[in-house]
């Protein structure tokens, strides 16, 4: 509580809320960036960026000061949609398997495949930020799977690490692949992938479920070897 020179309390210091334009330019940088960096990836233009998002420059750094914290918050602004799609779908869906689907399709559309080359370049794995988003995004997509096996509509060999591996290889083409007419095959072969997580299952998995641990793992040797993510 603030005392002012009567010795009386004045009012609680408040921290000033940004302003409703403020908050609707951010979202126009993230929502462009992530698709300046899907198309060209995150060392692309960020004049380009600023252009996309109808403001000037100056707006942009205004609000990222430089290129990794502006990463650092396309990622974050990726995973926190993907988390909200994911908990829609269990709320809204009839049973766990549309839910999962709905999540598979939505998240495919939020090019959450992208992420991946954006975690290379001295990129903070381990923000506290990143860690928070990362764990209720795992969370929400374990307990849908969960559901999923526990009604006997999902195979009980695979795990969230397998999903989230073909979903990401799924929803990106390969570098310098120049498939230009990718996006219109993503969702079909994502559905034919959705049908073999199906439940019974046709045929017997080669190897173990993928879980994130797995993945994580594997990530740092590669990082330590000189390798990209």
């Amino acid at each position: 509580m603030d005392i002012g020179s009567t010795g009386q309390a004045g009012p609680p210091h408040r921290v000033p809320r940004p302003r409703a334009d403020a908050l609707r330019n951010r979202e126009r940088i993230l929502v462009a960036a992530r698709e300046v960096f899907v198309e060209h990836g995150s060392d692309a233009p960020l004049d380009e960026i600023a252009r996309r998002a109808g403001v000037g420059n100056a707006t942009l750094y205004r609000h990222f000061p430089d290129r990794k914290l502006l990463v650092h918050h396309v990622v974050l602004y990726v995973m926190d949609r993907v988390a909200d799609q994911v908990e829609t779908a269990r709320a809204e869906e009839p049973d766990a398997f549309a839910a999962l689907r709905r999540f598979v399709h939505s998240a495919a559309d939020e090019r959450i495949g992208a992420l991946c080359p954006m975690l290379s370049d001295g990129f903070d794995r381990e923000h506290p930020e990143l860690l928070a988003a990362r764990d209720r995004l795992e969370g929400a997509v374990e307990r849908v799977m969960a559901e999923g096996r526990d009604a006997g509509l999902l195979r009980t060999d695979v795990a969230v690490g397998d999903l989230m591996v073909a979903l990401s290889q799924l929803s990106r083409p390969l570098p310098g692949s120049g498939c230009l007419s990718f996006d219109r095959y993503v969702h079909r072969h994502l559905q034919i992938f959705l049908d073999g997580l199906r439940a019974p299952a046709r045929s017997e998995l080669p190897g173990m479920a993928a879980t994130l641990d797995d993945l994580r793992r594997s990530d740092t040797t590669r990082d330590a070897r000189g390798g990209s993510v």
